[in-house]
């Protein structure tokens, strides 16, 4: 059994693509749902804080780590991937190449395409002023990272090459995640092709189905206090 400390957020919805994708293939791994609402402050509990001491979702706890013994706490997404695909040999390639490609394009989506998106978002949503410097610095480097993907992507169906594997787990939800700051994605023809290929796999739509039934006031507003806990000012009071 694997507990999953999950908030549906892009990094939160890679771990369910992979668990869902593994049932469609007919290889589920058992997992429960732990939600951590980080709206309200659950990431900075001395509880969570021992799974996840980075204050930061998701992360998992495996009661069931091959070779037994006692159950194993993973944070970080990537890391998280890593683990599960480590555990079940499924969506990362046994041979060196195939491995060593999927992994290259795991770390650039947890090293680049995440926290460059990440930021534009934050910076032409949440920020309570707009500075023009950070939304145009951000922007445009989440465009450049998209025309590397676009270029990695021509002549494969997926990232790592006609399967579907973690790094695509990894990239797929940080593609425009930000309804209110979208980035014009007509320059980047395999992102498109590539992205409703995967938006289409049924464990794709069950796992973003999680979304309502985890977090039923999603995409609403945040109000000062959620703001403040969710962009770290609180976190020292926790």
């Amino acid at each position: 059994m694997i507990d999953l400390h999950y908030w549906p957020t892009p990094n939160g919805h890679k771990i369910t693509l992979f668990l869902e994708e593994l049932t469609e293939q007919g290889h589920a791994l058992e997992y429960v749902i732990k939600p951590v609402n980080i709206n309200a402050g659950e990431q900075f509990t001395p509880e969570y804080l021992a799974v996840s001491p980075n204050n930061k979702m998701p992360a998992i706890v495996d009661h069931a780590p091959a070779g037994g013994g006692a159950p194993v706490s993973v944070f970080e997404s990537g890391a998280i991937l890593l683990y599960l695909a480590e555990k079940t040999g499924r969506l990362l390639p046994s041979d060196l190449r195939g491995r060593v490609g999927t992994l290259e394009w795991l770390f650039w989506q947890m090293g680049g395409l995440g926290p460059m998106t990440g930021q534009h978002g934050h910076f032409s949503v949440y920020a309570p002023e707009k500075i023009a410097y950070a939304i145009d610095r951000y922007t445009r480097e989440a465009e450049r990272l998209l025309g590397v993907l676009d270029k990695r992507l021509a002549g494969r169906e997926f990232i790592a090459g006609d399967a579907y594997t973690i790094a695509d787990c990894a990239s797929y939800p940080w593609i425009n995640p930000y309804k209110d700051a979208p980035i014009d994605l007509a320059p980047y023809p395999q992102i498109r092709r590539w992205h409703a290929l995967i938006a289409a796999r049924p464990a794709t739509i069950r796992a973003y189905a999680l979304t309502k039934q985890v977090n039923p006031e999603a995409g609403k507003p945040l109000d000062e206090e959620e703001r403040k806990v969710l962009f770290g000012q609180g976190a020292s009071k926790k």
